[in-house]
C-alpha cells in the first residue's frame, strides 16, 4: 500500500488486523476500464477495494478491505474482479477469506458490468462454502445487493455505531419510517433479524475476528487448530451445577484456560453456540440456556427452556458449518419441548426439522451431556442418540422422557384421585423419566457427576478422534 492508502480507514483497517507488517498487496494498480459518464476523470489505482493476504497468530488470511473514499467504494468490474481472484487463491491455498465492508452499492456508472460484477462475487462465494471460512466485518454501509455478501459468508462482525446493513432502507419498507424502527442498525440486525454474529466497536471487532481466526480450521481438510493444552485434563469443576440454567457458564468452567467465544449471543438467547478448546482441540458447542447471569452473578434473564424456530435456526447453521470444518461437536440439553407462540408456530417446524437434519447428517464426533430435562422431540432434536450421538452422558439429576412425570400421570390415570396421581407421579419418574431409565436402555452412555464433565467429554472427544462414517451416495439432501 502506498503511504497515501495507509491514512484510508480501509488501509488501517488491514493493517490493525494482521501480524505488524505481514501484509502484501494483490492488484493495487488495477483501474476501472469504463469511460462512460466521466469516468476517465475519475481513474483510481485499487478501484475502491484493497486487497490481498497477510498472517493472524501466524495463520494465513485472504483480506480485501472497500475504500469508501475511493467513490464511495462502490462496486464495479474491476472491483470485483480482485475480490473474486482473492476468492480463487484462497481456495488454492485453502485458508481464509476476510472482507471488510464499508461500499456504496453498485456502481451505477458500470450498469451491467456492476451487475455482472455481483454475480461473480456471489458465485465465487458460493464455491467456496466449506472450503474456506469466510468472515465479514462491516464497518459503514452494507445494503441493496451488498447485504447478501454477508449472508454468504460463515461470520459477520458489524461495528455497533454507525454502520448500517439492510436490503430496503428503513424508509422503504411500507409502513415504517427509520425514526421508528431502525431496521438497518447493527441492534436490530443482531437481536431481531440475527444478521449478526458479533457487535463491537472497529477495536473490538478487529480483535474479535483475531480470536476467532485462531479458533476454527484454515479450510475443510488441514485442521491446524490444535494447541498444547496447560490446563489440566481432569480438572474438578466444582459447583458446576449450581449454573446450569446458564449454559455458557458451564461451557465457560469446562474449556480450557475457561474461555468460552460465544456466537450469535444477542440472538435467541435460550440457545447458546459457540467454541471453546478441549485439550488443546476446538469445540463447537450448542446448548440450552434457561436464565443468563451478570458479572456479579445475579439472575439478569430469564428464558423458556424449549425450542425456538430462532434458536434452532441459529444452532442448525452453527452445526452445519461445523460438520463442514470437521470441527467435533458438543451439546449440553436441558430442554422441556416447543416454545408456543403465534409468531414461532409459523416456521417452528421448519426450523426444527433443519436442526434435525443438521444432527442427523453431521459426521463429526457429536458428545451430548443431559444436564436438566430432556422432554420429548425436544430432546430427540437436541444431538440425542437416535440422530447419531456417539456418546451421551447425563448428570444424576437428569430427566429424560416425553414429559413432566406428574402430567403424564394425571393423562394416565384422569379419573384417579390426587393421591394417586402423586403415586403414579413419582414411579412414573423412576420407571420412565430418570437417567437411570434411558441408561439401562441404552440411550444414555454413563452417569456422571456435574464436576467431572470435563474429565469425561475430552475422553470422549479424544476416542472419536478417528471416527470415521459414510453416509448414502447422494448429491445432496433438500431440506
Amino acid at each position: 500500500m502506498s503511504n497515501e492508502a495507509v491514512k484510508t480507514p480501509a488501509a488501517l483497517r488491514v493493517e490493525n488486523l494482521l501480524d505488524a507488517g505481514s501484509f502484501v498487496e494483490i492488484g493495487g494498480a488495477m483501474t476501472a476500464r469504463t469511460t462512460d459518464f466521466n469516468m476517465q476523470e475519475n481513474k483510481v489505482p485499487g478501484d475502491g477495494v484493497i486487497t490481498g493476504y497477510g498472517v493472524i497468530d501466524g495463520n494465513l488470511v485472504y483480506v480485501y478491505s472497500q475504500d469508501a473514499s475511493v467513490l464511495k467504494g462502490a462496486v464495479g468490474e474491476m472491483h470485483a474482479r480482485k475480490i473474486t481472484s482473492l476468492y480463487d487463491m484462497a481456495m488454492k491455498m485453502g485458508a481464509p477469506v476476510i472482507g471488510l465492508i464499508d461500499c456504496a452499492g453498485m456502481r451505477l456508472q458500470e450498469s451491467t458490468d456492476a451487475m455482472h460484477a455481483f454475480g461473480e462475487i456471489y458465485a465465487k462465494q458460493a464455491a467456496a462454502s466449506g472450503v474456506v471460512p469466510q468472515i465479514t466485518a462491516i464497518f459503514g454501509t452494507c445494503g441493496g445487493g451488498l447485504a447478501l455478501i454477508p449472508g454468504l459468508t460463515d461470520f459477520t462482525f458489524m461495528e455497533e455505531k454507525s454502520a448500517k446493513l439492510f436490503v430496503n432502507s428503513p424508509n422503504a419498507i411500507p409502513g415504517n419510517r427509520i425514526e421508528a424502527c431502525d431496521t438497518s442498525c447493527a441492534d436490530f440486525q443482531a437481536k431481531e433479524a440475527g444478521n449478526i454474529d458479533f457487535l463491537g466497536s472497529e477495536e473490538e471487532i478487529l480483535e474479535g475476528i483475531r480470536e476467532l481466526v485462531c479458533m476454527i480450521p484454515a479450510n475443510n481438510e488441514d485442521n491446524d487448530t490444535y494447541e498444547e493444552c496447560t490446563d489440566d485434563l481432569n480438572r474438578i469443576c466444582e459447583g458446576i451445577e449450581n449454573g446450569a440454567d446458564d449454559a455458557s457458564l458451564v461451557l465457560s468452567v469446562i474449556a480450557d484456560g475457561q474461555q468460552f467465544l460465544e456466537v450469535k449471543a444477542d440472538y435467541a438467547k435460550e440457545m447458546v453456540i459457540g467454541f471453546l478448546k478441549l485439550n488443546g482441540m476446538t469445540v463447537g458447542a450448542v446448548a440450552n440456556r434457561s436464565k443468563c447471569y451478570d458479572e456479579e452473578g445475579n439472575e439478569a434473564e430469564t428464558f423458556d427452556p424449549a425450542l425456538s424456530a430462532k434458536g434452532c435456526k441459529k444452532a442448525e447453521k452453527f452445526v452445519r458449518f461445523c460438520d463442514a470444518f470437521e470441527i467435533p461437536v458438543l451439546t449440553l440439553t436441558d430442554v422441556n419441548g416447543f416454545h408456543a407462540s403465534k409468531c414461532g408456530e409459523k416456521t417452528l417446524a421448519r426450523e426444527a426439522a433443519k436442526l434435525v437434519y443438521a444432527f442427523a447428517d453431521a459426521t463429526v464426533p457429536k458428545v451430548n451431556v443431559v444436564t436438566g430435562k430432556a422432554y420429548g422431540s425436544g430432546y430427540i432434536i437436541m444431538n440425542s442418540k437416535a440422530l447419531g450421538a456417539d456418546m451421551v452422558y447425563a448428570w444424576p439429576q437428569a430427566e429424560i422422557g416425553t414429559m413432566d412425570a406428574k402430567l403424564a400421570a394425571q393423562i394416565m390415570y384422569a379419573d384417579a384421585d390426587a393421591e394417586t396421581i402423586k403415586e403414579k407421579a413419582e414411579a412414573y419418574r423412576t420407571l420412565q423419566e430418570s437417567a437411570l431409565s434411558a441408561a439401562q436402555r441404552g440411550y444414555v452412555d454413563t452417569i456422571i457427576k456435574p464436576e467431572d464433565t470435563r474429565k469425561y467429554v475430552i475422553g470422549a472427544f479424544e476416542m472419536l478422534f478417528t471416527k470415521r462414517e459414510d453416509r448414502p451416495a447422494k448429491k445432496h439432501g433438500t431440506v
